[in-house]
């Protein structure tokens, strides 16, 4: 059998690598410009590898009843590994996923393809300016992923851009956000504050050591307007290898206190994550 060779190609917003594992037949990691940005294993759509990715299945697994089809928009594409996983789960499943970078898709669709009933369209398209021109109440699951570079866009993280999901989110859907944080939170509070705006019930799920403040992360913000089972989902994420804490209520309200919704003529990107927080070798 002939090995996997790594892929790299220029595209759009810079410098796309796709990686085989060598612990996994048919299994990719995907970088732009050397972050970590999707593993996808073709003969495993339901292995969520990295930890970001399992919490945001966790959510999706106990929305509603297994297997049950949801309508659900990616706003950011990377290799489709939530896709794959969404369609694997939940066969029958309508998804639109939102990639800037054109060049990029066709890079995922030529060497990792999607199966012919995979449910996933994709489109190329602005993230905000695909989401303010989508129907009302259209979607169950609508998860944010988009990363310029290792950044969340600023045009991403307002009121406004909070609005539109609030919008297409379905009363009993979800909004999930992956943002990345470090002590003393402010963007992290902020986008909290920022969501607090639209939608009744928020939750916050990040490893101990990251709420802690001891170490720059990843955080999973989930937004909805009516509660979320959020015992199921402690349940599954504290099981994780590393796990995580599950914050929602009184606890979230305290953590966001004195933060401010983001306007747009106040917007910022994320915080630049300190060298090597989410570099590979």
């Amino acid at each position: 059998m002939t090995e996997p060779i790594p892929v790299t190609r220029a595209v759009d917003h810079g410098t796309a690598k796709l990686m085989p594992d060598v612990d996994r037949e048919r299994a990719w990691l995907l970088t732009v410009d050397g972050a970590p940005q999707s593993y996808v294993d073709l003969d495993d759509p339901h292995h969520l590898e990295f930890e970001y990715a399992r919490r945001i299945g966790h959510v999706l697994d106990t929305l509603t009843e297994p297997g049950r089809p949801l309508d659900a928009v990616h706003l950011g594409g990377g290799a489709l590994t939530l896709p794959r996983y969404l369609a694997a789960t939940r066969p029958g499943s309508r998804q639109d996923v939102v990639e800037a970078d054109g060049a990029l898709s066709e890079l995922v669709a030529e060497h990792l393809p999607l199966t012919g009933d995979s449910g996933v369209t994709v489109h190329t398209a602005d993230a905000r300016a695909w989401l303010g021109a989508a129907p009302s109440d259209s979607a169950d699951v609508l998860i944010a992923d988009v990363f310029g570079g290792s950044r969340v866009p600023a045009h991403l993280t307002t009121v406004s851009y909070a609005e539109e999901a609030a919008r297409v989110v379905r009363d009993g859907g979800v909004y999930l956000a992956n943002l990345a944080d470090g002590a003393p939170f402010d963007f992290l509070r902020s986008q909290l504050a920022t969501l607090a705006t639209c939608f009744a019930e928020l939750v916050l799920v990040a490893e101990p050591g990251v709420l802690r403040g001891r170490r720059f992360g990843n955080a999973l913000l989930a937004a909805a307007h009516r509660p979320l089972d959020t015992a199921a989902l402690a349940r599954r994420t504290a099981a994780d290898a590393f796990p995580a804490r599950v914050e929602h209520g009184e606890a979230l309200r305290r953590f966001t206190a004195g933060a401010r919704p983001v306007r747009d003529e106040d917007a910022v990107p994320s915080p630049v994550p300190p060298e090597g927080a989410f570099g590979i070798g």
